[in-house]
């Protein structure tokens, strides 16, 4: 089940950017962007989005 923050796991790609992730989508332990499945990424979202800038 989806909850809040304290769910969200933070993963980035190899240039930094960094992604929110539920923990429960994702399928073991994943260290950069490039490691997740297609279906995974569908599933996270750019923080850039979120918050406007590349880096907050």
């Amino acid at each position: 089940m989806k909850g809040g923050y304290e769910s969200l796991v933070w993963i980035r790609d190899k240039n930094g950017k960094e992604y929110a992730c539920y923990a429960d989508d994702l399928k073991g332990k994943i260290r950069t962007k490039e490691e997740l499945t297609e279906e995974e990424k569908a599933q996270c979202t750019d923080v850039s989005e979120l918050v406007g800038t590349e880096r907050w």
